[in-house]
Formats: structure tokens, C-alpha cells, sequence
């Protein structure tokens, strides 16, 4: 006899709400039940689901449940489906504060739920790529993790400035390639388009095995990049997440007859390999991941609620380090 499908559904309609309807309503094991979203403005069904204003009626026909609404109420929707017993997918940031994220951490594991943090990055196939061959040995040492996350301005965010809505992504990834946890940040940032919130970030740190790395991240760049560069003792890993392309850069190992270049004791251009990847889409990835773990309890795949909160917590650092060298 097959197992009952999970039933699943997503709090709030906005543009990652809707993304993650599609991708549940085609998500083998589940059955997609709906929407909780109480603005005038929602069509009443999406994906052929219905789109609900009543959220008792909504938690009592889920079993997981997807929040996507703006990170300010992630607490308060994840208090509800705590309450009511139903695991949980928050998108990043988890929550708006710290302070709200370990409150989210302690709610779900008191209840004995599943809670997840849609940190996508980790899905890219570039960066799984990158992880897996990093932890192989192949760039030996790392030495420095640069990225930069670059774009326009988007409407669609209002709440919280550029380090929880972008930098995030970054903060996360920089510590799961590389597996190691920041020691140290410091923080650059501007505040240029008129809002309360910062909307350019420069930052540096340290991570645990002495990696140092920087975070070049802003909504005032009217091109979109996307790129993670790993470097270490035998080359460097050069990530696009925009098209999921990973190359290695080797360090070469000829010799050189030219006594001026010969003195310099750095290294040298090697080898250039464009890596095939088997390119699925990560929001799908993450959501096979996120269906697995609330049928087994294993959450070793997913990027977990306290994963999340510490994530929040440098994001915290980096806004507060930025106030402090703001120029009046």
C-alpha cells in the first residue's frame, strides 16, 4: 500500500510564495492544499488551489506548510504552525531578529517538528559541485572566499535592507562550502536610496580554520552577478549561481627560464576546467530535501532552523558594524 501524500501548503502569495506553489503542486509525495494570505489584493486560487483568508481552516489541512511572507510576521506564522503541529519551510532570513529566530528554534523543537530555512544557495548545483570538491582535497588549503551578489533594486522588499535579504545567501553558503564558522565580521555600508535600511554592503571576515572572506553585495547595481570564489593552495573554484557553472582555475606547475618572472615565488596559470553539472532547479532540490526530511526526521539535508539563527546573528553583526563607520 503507497504512503498518504503530504499535505502541504504556503503562507503568503508574494513572489517566492508563488514560485513555491508551482513547485509543490508538481512535488512527488505531496498534495498541495492551497494559500494563507489575508490581503484584498490575492486572486482567490493559484496553481488551481484555493487561496484562504482563514488561517485556523488552513493550518487543519497540512501537514507542512511553506512561509513565505515578509520576514517580520516569520515568527508569529511559525508560533501558529508550531501550535498547531505542522512542520515548517521559513524562508531566509528566518526571522527579522536573532531573538525571534531562537525563539522559532526552541518553538519547533519543543513540538518535535521539522523546521527548515529556504537558504536556496545550497541547492545550486555550482556550489554542491563546489563543497563536494572542496572537502575532496582539491584545492588543498583555502586560503580566501570572495562573493559578490549584485542587482537592481527590488520592489518587492520593504522590510529589512540588503545584508538580511541578500547577504544572507552568502553568509550561509561561505559557511557550508567551506565548513567552517565566522569568528570575525566587519562591516561597509551605504544607505542611498532614500530608505532606513542599508542598500550597499562591503564586508570582510574570518572563518574558524583561519579562511579570511569578503561580501560585495547591493541593490544599486543595474546588472545582476551572482559569483563565489574559492582560493586555496592549488587554484581556485570560481562559481556562477546565476547559470550554475562551476571552473577550476589550477595553479600550474611548469618552470620558467625568464629570471625576472622565475624570482617571483607566487604561483602560475594552469589548467582551466569548466565542470559538467547535473543541473536540476534548487528551489525543486530544496523542497525534495524539506518533503525527505519531514518523512524520516532527518534533517541533515536541509538547512535547519538554528543554522538559520546564526546566519541572522552575523547578519546582526555586519548591520550593526556598518552604523558604526556610517558618515553623517
Amino acid at each position: 500500500m503507497m504512503a498518504a501524500a503530504l499535505r502541504a501548503g504556503v503562507l503568503g502569495l508574494g513572489m517566492m510564495g508563488r514560485h513555491h506553489c508551482r513547485v509543490l503542486n508538481s512535488l512527488d509525495g505531496v498534495d498541495f492544499k492551497g494559500v494563507y494570505d489575508p490581503a484584498e489584493s490575492v486572486p482567490p486560487f493559484v496553481e488551481g488551489r484555493p487561496v484562504t483568508k482563514d488561517l485556523e481552516a488552513f493550518l487543519s489541512g497540512v501537514d507542512y506548510a511553506v512561509i513565505a511572507t515578509p520576514t517580520v510576521y516569520h515568527l508569529d506564522m511559525g508560533r501558529a504552525l508550531a501550535e498547531h503541529g505542522v512542520h515548517a519551510l521559513i524562508e531566509k532570513p528566518v526571522a527579522h531578529t536573532t531573538e525571534a529566530s531562537r525563539a522559532l528554534v526552541e518553538l519547533f523543537r519543543s513540538a518535535n517538528l521539522v523546521g527548515g530555512v529556504g537558504h536556496i544557495e545550497r541547492f545550486n548545483p555550482a556550489l554542491q559541485s563546489m563543497r563536494s570538491r572542496i572537502e575532496d582535497g582539491l584545492l588543498g588549503d583555502i586560503y580566501q572566499i570572495a562573493t559578490r551578489r549584485q542587482g537592481p533594486f527590488p520592489g518587492r522588499i520593504a522590510d529589512v535592507g540588503v545584508i538580511k535579504d541578500l547577504a544572507t545567501h552568502d553568509i550561509d553558503l561561505t559557511a557550508w562550502v567551506s565548513q567552517q564558522s565566522y569568528v570575525s565580521v566587519n562591516a561597509r555600508t551605504t544607505h542611498r536610496s532614500g530608505r532606513p535600511h542599508e542598500d550597499m554592503l562591503v564586508a570582510i571576515g574570518t572563518l574558524s580554520k583561519g579562511t579570511i572572506v569578503s561580501h560585495t553585495v547591493n541593490w544599486l547595481t543595474p546588472f545582476k552577478e551572482r559569483t563565489t570564489i574559492v582560493t586555496g593552495e592549488k587554484g581556485a573554484l570560481v562559481a556562477d549561481t546565476l547559470t550554475a557553472d562551476l571552473t577550476y582555475f589550477e595553479n600550474g606547475i611548469g618552470t620558467s627560464t625568464w629570471t625576472g618572472v622565475s624570482a617571483f615565488r607566487g604561483v602560475s596559470e594552469g589548467d582551466v576546467i569548466r565542470f559538467a553539472l547535473n543541473k536540476k532547479e534548487p528551489l525543486l532540490a530544496e523542497h525534495e530535501a524539506f518533503r525527505d526530511a519531514v518523512l524520516t526526521g532527518d534533517t541533515s539535508q536541509i538547512v535547519t532552523l538554528e543554522q538559520g539563527a546564526n546566519v541572522v546573528d552575523i547578519a546582526e553583526k555586519l548591520v550593526a558594524d556598518g552604523l558604526t563607520h556610517r558618515l553623517n
